[in-house]
């Protein structure tokens, strides 16, 4: 999908964070699970930089989206901190920075988060308590599988693990290097943005 895009800012406050209004899609994981690969892969272009360095990122980073031939953006990606080696909460890891919790638990205009999980691994504690906890935030949510590409002739026993593992129904299968998943995880994104759009509009 074609998509216009530009760097917001990056926040280690809520101060920080851009004033509420456009629906946000928040992509969060453990470090080196490919969040920054799936940004560029979604927009087509090196907006989230990528490293081999794990918790690389420790800050919040926001990137507006437009759609072509329209003047103003439509909504936000949020690039948050992986887990695992970076600082996270507390159901997760006792470290995670303080701006993160009351972003996840109270942004008003968060409209789905995106729980990344490598495909190639075995299932990991820290993602059920991660997806436990926007369980109990009451977040809309979405289990995508990382690195799909990598995975070969196993990758429906791999999808078939993870939602045992975490208890859900449904793991979207993702290759930022093939572009398996891209098109069917953008309808995912517009279909929230225009549910929380229209939630908002009602409020």
């Amino acid at each position: 999908m074609k998509v216009l895009t530009k760097f917001l800012r990056s926040a280690v406050a809520p101060q920080h964070f851009p004033p509420p209004g456009l629906p946000e899609i928040a992509f969060i994981g453990r470090s080196n699970v490919g969040k920054s690969s799936l940004i560029n892969s979604l927009v087509n272009a090196k907006i989230a930089k990528t490293s081999n360095t794990p918790g690389r990122t420790q800050a919040i980073n926001f990137f507006e989206i437009r759609w072509p031939g329209r003047p103003h953006p439509e909504l936000l990606f949020a690039d948050l901190p992986g887990y695992g080696y970076a600082r996270v909460p507390r159901e997760v890891s006792r470290t995670w920075p303080d701006f993160i919790e009351p972003y996840l638990a109270d942004r008003p205009c968060l409209a789905l988060c995106l729980c990344l999980i490598d495909a190639n691994i075995p299932p990991q504690k820290l993602d059920t308590d991660m997806i436990e906890y926007l369980r109990k935030t009451n977040r809309a949510y979405i289990v995508v599988a990382t690195k799909a590409d990598k995975v070969g002739s196993r990758l429906q026993a791999s999808l078939n693990a993870l939602k045992i593992a975490h208890g859900v129904d449904f793991v979207l299968p993702y290759s930022a290097k093939t572009g398996l998943g891209q098109d069917e995880l953008w309808k995912l994104v517009r279909a929230a943005c225009t549910a929380a759009s229209r939630d908002s509009e009602s409020a």
